[in-house]
């Protein structure tokens, strides 16, 4: 009967993982898609991430402009990361983070006078990326054998200081003995231990399952630097095969070995793993009892939690940021062990992005929430160090009376909860608002300031009050407030008749719709709108029913105040007709003031009405002839600027232009070449008579005079 067993470190490694993630990610928001390079070796993910539009380039230049490249779990020399970063493109960084502490590593320690020696394989991306981070000369070595002829050679001075790192997935027997001769040949090597954890553990399980076993089945790509290394660990072992996909499991004969160990490369997805085991149960007719279900998930979060050791949740450490992209922070914890924070981790608040918080070389306080030996990896959080950190200041603030101030996130059972840097404070709804009748779901997405009233530490809840502070603030105003006063306020609301503008916390007074322009308006909305900030003043205060009356609109901007100072009698200025009556035109004088243009001042010659000669909307030139800032009436004329030479040659004689009877007070009043007092007076006499009958301009105001005043402008005729 044959038995199997699974290495429990064969799938995904974490640096893979991410990889693929993000690149899927990336290819579910939409738009075009690039790898630099494979983004995994295996050949099924990357048919699958073809099929979806991906495309594999093989160098920046090939990616089309307006698209996302990835950059792959290996990452990239200094000099292709810049020409990324000049181009129209969005890059997607899915560095491996181990592999970007070593680019870190010789970046820092190296130069002219400091040589890097790097253990692997020099056609593999990765050695190529990491290179490319070096600042002076370079040697590329895969064995023990290279490097001594290195040495025989001269070409590393043995008295020169040198810096030697390894390829994350560098055979570890070899990079043992590499190391051995650094130190024989060199005075003061500075030699990095930089084989990945993963890689160091899965090479260690499959060499130890491999002694255990009859054969050894590695599941992986044929490409993946990974998988071939485990495979030259096995082979040491026992007899091992190394199968890309599952139809190649009929060219192996397991007869006469009943002991099968299987383990797979960092690029093999779990699915392929299980595909390929329940093909072996099948054919083998495996004891399902003996089988070892070690099988990673394909849910990488189910994995992560099924193998991470729990360290002390309240352990404090200070991450150095690597670096930042869509889904996690890496930092460096100042251990071997590679340190992330994932997105959610990163802050309470929702809107918060790390991208534009933070950059390369910042220090953050973080708590270790899971580390996977196997992986090498240590999850952190900033959020929880915010939210232990922000408690210990809530319950501070119960002792003082410190007044703090949060966010309303949402509203439960009985009032809304407040979040303050990552602590939650519940606010009862008879605490959370001014006014009863206001629905605690407009303060969703408020900032509000709030005291801690009760605090249970044991159980890290705390009970708040947004209406104590209100009312603090409230009588605080009441004490020192004057008419005259002046403010910066918000607008709260708009009502037909003006508006709410909060002037302080929790204190609100009302700008009357009058009091908002000194233009006409018929709605609030016209000047201003809510959430605006505006300078108010202080105008009536009633302190008995706490009521407020605001100013807003200010003297300077007062329309008769400017027409006074800048516009005298005899101004000349363009119009416009706003409006036309029986006895007149009104027409703009500046904005806010209208004036009249009376029908006699309309034209040179007798019209019947206005609209003869003008329409709305007309632009006009009109002198300013009178201004009456009592009863604020300004008195206009066209007729007034028609040259007097025009006016001269069709001027018609005031006894002739009378040619109608004028209507005064429902009275007739005959035309003056009818009276008979005018043709007995003497010659001397008739003059003066002519003179009362009045001009045209002048008959007009007779019309608007009162009965009463009629017999005065009959005496003439008699």
């Amino acid at each position: 009967m044959h038995k199997i067993k699974v290495a429990s470190t064969a799938g995904f490694c974490f640096g893979v993982d991410r990889a693929v993630k993000l690149t899927y990610s990336v290819v579910e928001k939409g738009g075009k898609v690039c790898t630099l390079g494979p983004v995994i070796h295996n050949p099924q993910v990357m048919e699958d991430l073809q099929a979806k539009g991906v495309k594999v380039i093989s160098q920046p230049s090939q990616a089309d402009e307006g698209s996302t490249v990835v950059i792959r779990a290996h990452g990239v020399s200094r000099e292709v990361e810049n020409e990324l970063l000049s181009m129209p493109v969005e890059v997607c960084d899915a560095t491996c983070p181990f592999v970007e502490k070593i680019h870190k590593i010789v970046g820092e320690n190296s130069g002219r006078s400091v040589p890097v020696i790097i253990a692997g394989n020099p056609d593999h991306p990765e050695v190529i990326g990491i290179k490319g981070h070096c600042n002076g000369e370079v040697f590329i070595v895969s064995s023990e054998a290279e490097l001594e002829q290195l040495f025989a050679g001269g070409k590393i001075p043995a008295d020169k200081p040198v810096t030697a790192v390894a390829q994350t997935t560098f055979n570890e027997k070899e990079w043992i003995l590499i190391k051995k001769i650094l130190n024989k040949h060199c005075t003061n090597p500075k030699i990095f231990d930089t084989i990945c954890f993963a890689t160091h553990k899965r090479q260690q399980e499959a060499a130890q399952l491999s002694k255990q076993s009859d054969i050894m089945i590695i599941i992986g790509g044929r490409e993946s630097s990974n998988t071939a290394k485990l495979k030259a660990v096995c082979s040491e072992n026992c007899e091992t095969h190394l199968v890309e996909r599952v139809e190649e499991l009929k060219t192996i004969d397991f007869s006469r070995k009943p002991r099968i160990g299987v383990t797979a490369g960092a690029s093999t997805p779990a699915a392929i793993i299980k595909e390929v085991l329940l093909t072996m149960s099948e054919e083998l007719k495996v004891n399902n009892e003996n089988m070892v279900e070690e099988v990673p998930s394909e849910d990488f979060e189910s994995l992560l939690e099924a193998n991470l050791e729990q360290m002390s949740s309240d352990q404090h450490v200070i991450g150095t940021v690597m670096s930042i992209n869509n889904a996690e922070i890496q930092v460096d914890i100042g251990r071997k062990q590679a340190g992330f924070v994932p997105v959610e981790e990163y802050s309470a608040d929702p809107s918060a992005d790390p991208k534009k918080d933070l950059k390369v070389g910042d220090e953050i306080d973080l708590i270790i929430m899971k580390t996977n030996d196997a992986e090498g990896t240590v999850m952190c959080s900033k959020k929880r160090y915010d939210a232990q950190k922000s408690w210990i200041d809530v319950a501070a603030a119960a002792e003082s009376g410190e007044v703090l101030e949060g966010t309303v996130t949402e509203v439960i059972r009985g009032g809304v909860l407040v979040v303050t840097n990552g602590a939650r404070v519940f606010i009862p709804a008879s605490l959370a608002t001014s006014r009863r009748t206001q629905p605690l779901e407009e303060l969703v997405g408020q900032k509000v300031k709030f005291v801690v009233i009760e605090v249970n530490n044991a159980r890290k809840r705390a009970v708040g009050s947004i209406r104590k502070v209100r009312d603090a603030a409230r009588d605080a105003f009441w004490e020192q407030v004057a008419v005259g006063q002046v403010y910066q306020g918000t607008v709260k609301s708009l009502t037909p008749f003006g508006a709410f503008v909060e002037i302080a916390e929790g204190v609100e007074g009302l700008v009357h719709i009058s009091e908002l322009s000194w233009k006409r308006i018929k709605n609030p909305a016209e000047v201003l709108e809510v959430g605006q900030t505006i300078e108010v003043f202080v105008k009536a205060l009633d302190s008995d029913k706490k009521k407020i009356s605001l100013g807003y609109k200010k003297d300077e901007d007062n329309p008769w105040k400017i027409l006074e100072k800048d516009y005298p009698v005899g101004s000349v200025i363009d119009s416009k007709i706003v409006s036309l009556t029986t006895f007149g035109a009104f027409a703009t004088v500046i904005p806010g003031i209208d004036g009249l243009i009376h029908i006699s001042q309309i034209a040179d010659r007798r019209i019947d009405k206005p609209s003869d000669v003008l329409s709305v909307g007309d632009e006009v030139k009109v002198k300013i002839t009178d201004i009456d800032f009592d009863k604020k009436r300004v008195s206009l004329s066209i007729r007034a600027l028609i040259e007097p030479e025009e006016k001269a040659e069709d001027e018609i004689p005031a006894a002739e232009y009378i040619e109608e009877p004028v209507v005064i007070a429902d009275e007739i009043v005959a035309p003056v070449e009818e009276a008979p007092a005018a043709e007995e007076a003497p010659a001397e006499e008739a003059t003066p008579a002519v003179e009362e009958t009045a001009p045209v301009e002048e008959a007009s105001v007779v019309e608007e005079a009162p009965a009463e005043e009629a017999a005065p402008a009959e005496e003439p005729a008699e």
